[in-house]
This record gives structure tokens, sequence and C-alpha cells, in this order.
């Protein structure tokens, strides 16, 4: 009881001492606590299953709606959603359609749920908030760093909510970790490893025949051709049921996605600038593996610090060390250890989470939940969400290059580096525009 107690005092005067909270600036408007918050999906792959299973068992909340270019994507969700309302008594039934504006026109939803690839993140994001919608937005915000200027202007110009899926601000184990660090309780930061993996490789897949009920012009979207194959959008079956057996394989490929340092990047990295104290800020240089004596990507901070895309264990395990002057933490998801016993969390702290996957634990969405009602930001506004996907997008514009590459996060753009410049955004299939 008394190293317990102690420990409980170190955690709990360091954790004010940082001055951390779950709890944003609240905002004027309210809206009423007792209303049901009715909500669309648009992007109805793997990830969306999820995010609807998790918002449905949110008291007040129904998932009403959904969008994909999929047909088939489309009857299992109307399958699996009307399934469950009608166990649960509930008198709703689910509308789909193919075009995600049609979701945009119903005026009984009050926000959207966004996990389309990343190519689509920015439109849809932008389209649902000139709708008077707010957004649940799956991470990585966008695929380059203009859309995510764009889209926080189009968040704050229309007084929307929008929460992005970055499940570990909501963990427990992070926020211990983050909180500990900021308050020095390992001494001076001196480095962090943040190991996300590998860059994204050049498309290569074979081009395989397109699904009847695949349209995949609109798949595209705004995004440069690609042809078709599989592995971009995984086949499912409603009879015998079968759901996806991998996830989509756009992410890894550098003209459909970003690559881990995109996917996890946006994890990992993210809790790193939380860690620095810089979720309003960012790297000053970005420099690529095998430059400058450097065998990982790294990042270099104004105070000095390098986040390095490195592993801390030989299993490498997708987490952050956090090394400082009088000590070290490590945390990945369900994983924490640290270099003295008075900065550990209290197994109290290390709750269950009603056995759903990571990422659609109830948590996260029940705060994009309670930011819509009271008109607050979420644990992770839309600035977070561009400033840690910025970094991550650097990263791979310096690997594209070959070379280090200077950014400055007040500006928001590059330093004298007319060849980076030509990353900051990229041409839109025809027909479309930001």
């Amino acid at each position: 009881m008394k190293n317990y107690s102690r420990r409980r005092f170190l955690q709990t005067s360091l954790a004010a001492a940082a001055g951390l909270s779950f709890m944003p600036v609240i905002k004027s408007c309210r809206v009423s606590p007792n209303d049901v918050i009715r909500l669309g999906v648009i992007g109805l792959g793997q990830q969306a299953m999820g995010l609807a299973r998790g918002f449905n068992s949110i008291p007040g909340v129904q998932v009403v709606a959904g969008a994909d270019v999929y047909g088939i994507k489309r009857k299992r969700f109307e399958n699996v959603l009307n399934n469950y309302y009608d166990e649960s008594g509930e008198s709703v039934r689910v509308q789909t359609f193919e075009n995600y504006h049609e979701i945009l026109d119903l005026r009984n939803i009050d926000g959207v749920i966004i996990s389309t690839p990343d190519h689509w993140h920015a439109l849809n994001a932008i389209d649902s908030c000139l709708a008077g919608k707010d957004v649940y937005l799956e991470k990585p915000l966008t695929f380059t760093i203009k859309e995510g200027v764009e889209v926080v202007k189009a968040v704050r110009e229309n007084n929307r909510i929008l929460a992005v899926g970055s499940q570990q601000r909501s963990d427990k184990n992070f926020h211990h970790a983050v909180a500990m660090v900021r308050a020095g309780a390992i001494g001076k930061l001196e480095r962090i490893y943040a190991y996300a993996g590998d860059f994204p490789a050049t498309y290569n897949l074979p081009e395989e025949t397109l699904p009847g009920d695949l349209n995949w012009d609109l798949w595209l979207g705004p995004n440069p051709y690609v042809h078709y194959n599989a592995r971009l959008n995984p086949p499912i079956s409603l009879d015998p049921p079968q759901n996806e057996t991998y996830w989509a394989e756009w992410r890894y490929f550098k003209e459909t996605g970003g690559g881990f340092i995109t996917d996890w990047g946006a994890h990992n990295f993210d809790i790193a600038q939380w860690g620095l104290d810089e979720d309003n800020g960012g790297p000053v240089e970005i420099i690529p593996p095998g430059h400058e004596g450097t065998e990982y990507l790294t990042y270099v901070y104004s105070n000095g610090v390098r986040v390095t895309n490195q592993p801390y264990d030989d299993a490498r395990t997708r987490g952050i060390k956090f090394w400082g002057e009088n000590g070290w933490i490590e945390v990945a998801r369900g994983h924490y250890d640290a270099s003295d016993d008075s900065i550990f969390p209290d197994e109290e702290e290390m709750t269950g989470h009603g056995g759903l996957p990571y990422e659609s634990r109830v948590p996260h969405l029940e705060d994009f939940i309670m930011a819509m009602r009271n008109r607050r930001d979420p644990v992770v506004p839309v600035e977070v969400g561009h400033r840690t996907c910025t970094t991550c997008i650097l990263g791979n514009i310096s690997n594209e290059l070959g070379r280090p590459v200077r950014w400055d996060p007040g500006r928001q753009y590059f330093v004298d580096d007319p060849e980076a410049e030509k990353f900051y955004h990229r041409e839109y299939r025809s027909g479309y525009s930001l």
C-alpha cells in the first residue's frame, strides 16, 4: 500500500503538472443531449463495418445510411444493420447509395463516418462540412498537405465538428505515457523511437477482371488512373457470408496511398508529436534513411529532439519509446514499460473494451458523439490530424527526393525547395477539383 500510494501520488502530481486532459475547451452552442444522433457511413469496407458496430453500441446513436461504389458492400451493410435493428426491436431501416452526395442530401443525417481510401478523404470531408454534417474521418487525414490545409478551413469556416480516427489518443496507456513525458518524469527528452514501417512501393499488381457491381471510375475519383486488382478492394461474399480476409492494399502503393509511413505513422508519429508538445507544430527537417549518418527516417524538431522510424525491440513492434536523460517509457497497443515503477499506470486504469477490435473501441467514438452534442472539439481535432498527417507525408517526400527536406511549421511550407514544393499537392483527374 505504501508503494501504491507513492506511485499514485507521483502519477497524479505529474499528470497535473503536464496539464493534459481528454476534454478540450467547450464551445458555446449546444445540442440537446436527448436527441438521437443519426449517422451515415461513406465507404463500406472492413473498417466501416467495425465502426458502425462501435457507434451503434452508444446509446442515442443510430447508423442509418451508407454509401459505397461496390454494390455487394452496400448489400452487406444493409443486411448487417437491418438485422441489428430487427434484433434490438428498433424500427429503423438503412438506406444505401452508390454516390456519397446522396447521404449528404439527407436532412435526417447529423454526421458522417468517412472510411474511404485516402485519396477521397479531402473531398468527402469538405463536401460533408459544406452540407452541414459533422465528420468522423479515418486517418490519415488527407492524401496531400494542401488537401489538409483545405479540410481545416472547411471545418472551421462551416463550424463543424471533425474527429480523426487516431484511437491511440483515447487509450489510457498512451495518455499516461505522454503525461509522464511532458511532466518531466524521465527528465529532459532526448530522442524518440516511433516505428511505423516501410515507405510505399510503386504499384505493380497485375490487372484483373473488374467485378460487375464495382464502379471503378467512381472508386478512382480524383485519383490518377490505375488498373483494377482485387488486392485494392478485397472481395467479399454474402452467401455464404464471407468478409474481407485482408486489408485493402491501396494503402501500400505511392499511386494510391502512403505506405506504412502514413498508415501507421498517423498513429505513432502522432503520439511522438503529442509527447513533444508539437500538436500545433511539426519537424523542421526530415532526413531519409542513409543520409547524414541516419539508418532510419528521421524527423528533427526545433528543440533538437529527433524522432526516428525505428523499432524499440527485435519483434519490430509498432510502438513508441521516449528516451529521457533520467529514464525511458515505451508504449504500444496493449503494452507499457518504463525504467521506473513510479511512472507505471495503475492496474485499475487498464480496462477492457468489450471485445471490440482496437480501432472500433467505444471511448474514442463516444468522444466524437459527445463533441457533437456539446459542440466542442474532440480528442483529436482537425488541426492535430492535419499536423500529424503532414509529418507523415513529409517523410515520404524526403524519401522520394532521396535527400533531406527543410520545413517551416509556422508557414506550413517548404524552406527554399522548389523541387519539394511539387509534392505539396498533386493534379486531380479531369472533372475533379479541390
